[in-house]
């Protein structure tokens, strides 16, 4: 029963937010009547606060060396969250809910990999662990459409409730259980070994932007796809729904191999092959012309997003000491490259190569990265060839 905590956390937290983002601007018309000015608005403070305290909350986590009881605490802000959108008739008062609760609400995520890597957790374990969070990103907005559609926008609601409620139970018995493994995982973290060599700070400084650029190429080209589809290929718009749904899905076995391969490759050296097979996907993106070249080009959408998602997230509780801070940041690298996906976007209508622009630009993007990780990488292995003194301005990438 033990083992399957940490799953079930994974899975309930990747359901909170499967359920709620993808629907959130639907939920705001349709339950406060909002334009499409004050659901922008309303967006953006929801994800300003979310940012605010991805790094606030894990610093505090940090400092006290807890993360289960602040991921407690989100977690039943969620529970709180749920009604207030639903009985609410007023959006100021939605928007409120949205930056107080729904904000903090969105770390308890990053905590519970935060405690992972606190208590000692292997790379692959928490890889793995990523993967089911996906599982629940491939169910959730699916099921969120089908509620709205059969039972109305409460439903949804509803559910987000129950989730949480279940979120709630699971942060208190990991809690209870961790008591007494609390001594033991922390020598673990201690004692761990990383593949990759320490990095300077302003290697980790490159490291964040690389991710910031890679986050915002996946944003910009998940928001396209159903134009991209339709306008530049002339497909069916249900075409692009399949194309996403296919690279989720494949996600999932995509997660679980990088898992297995961290025991045999550095965490540089699989990001690398990321960075290459996103590349080769954004360039092929601009190629297709069918649906069969369409789906075939998912296969290196998977693979590239796995390491963004999987071991990006454990190069970065590798590269920074603390853990709620890694993941902190590196969730926000996916909040910051959103925010620049909004000009990638805007070359689909601001060229002549239509919606396929946004593709050609990402894949320069991701070849900035690659070099960037490229030149970590030589470098690490200069400094691991020659054993050079530890400096005062470097982090250990073992450090946890």
């Amino acid at each position: 029963m033990k083992r399957l905590l940490v799953p079930s956390a994974a899975l309930l937290w990747g359901l909170q937010f499967a359920l709620l983002n993808p629907v959130l601007a639907l939920l705001l018309v349709a339950l406060f009547d909002a334009t499409a000015g004050q659901v922008g608005l309303a967006l953006a403070a929801y994800n300003l606060a979310g940012f605010a305290a991805s790094l606030l909350v894990p610093a505090y986590a940090d400092r006290r060396a807890d993360y289960l009881r602040p991921m407690l605490v989100c977690a039943a802000l969620t529970v709180a969250l749920a009604p207030v959108l639903a009985f609410s008739t007023s959006l100021p008062v939605a928007v409120a809910a949205l930056v107080v609760l729904g904000g903090p609400a969105g770390v308890g995520n990053s905590l519970l990999f935060a405690h992972l890597k606190h208590s000692g957790a292997s790379t692959s374990s928490v890889i793995n662990t990523r993967a089911v969070s996906s599982v629940a990103w491939v169910a959730g907005p699916p099921l969120a459409t089908v509620l709205i559609t059969g039972f109305g926008n409460g439903a949804v609601l509803t559910l987000l409730a129950v989730v949480a409620a279940l979120t709630v139970v699971t942060a208190a018995a990991m809690i209870r259980t961790s008591r007494g493994a609390a001594r033991a995982g922390a020598a673990t973290a201690a004692t761990a070994t990383g593949r990759d060599e320490p990095m300077s700070r302003p290697g980790v400084v490159a490291v964040v932007g690389a991710f910031v650029l890679l986050q915002a190429t996946n944003s910009a080209v998940v928001a396209v796809m159903s134009l991209y589809v339709t306008r530049d290929l002339g497909l069916p718009v249900a075409w692009a729904g399949i194309a996403l749904g296919v690279a989720a899905g494949l996600e999932i076995p995509a997660l679980l191999l990088a898992g297995r391969l961290t025991g045999r490759f550095s965490n540089l050296t699989l990001l690398t092959s990321g960075c290459v097979c996103g590349i080769a996907y954004y360039v092929v993106m601009t190629l297709v012309s069918g649906p069969v070249a369409l789906l075939a080009a998912q296969v290196l959408n998977a693979w590239f997003f796995a390491v963004v998602a999987g071991v990006g997230l454990t190069l970065f509780q590798e590269v920074i000491p603390r853990a709620g801070l890694a993941s902190g940041l590196y969730t926000n690298t996916r909040r910051v490259g959103a925010v620049l996906s909004g000009p990638l976007v805007g070359l689909g209508a601001a060229t002549s190569l239509g919606y396929g622009a946004v593709f050609a630009a990402s894949a320069a993007l991701t070849l900035v990265s690659l070099v960037i990780v490229v030149v970590l990488q030589r470098s690490a292995s200069r400094r691991a060839a020659g054993h050079p003194a530890r400096e005062p301005g470097t982090v250990d990438t073992a450090a946890g």
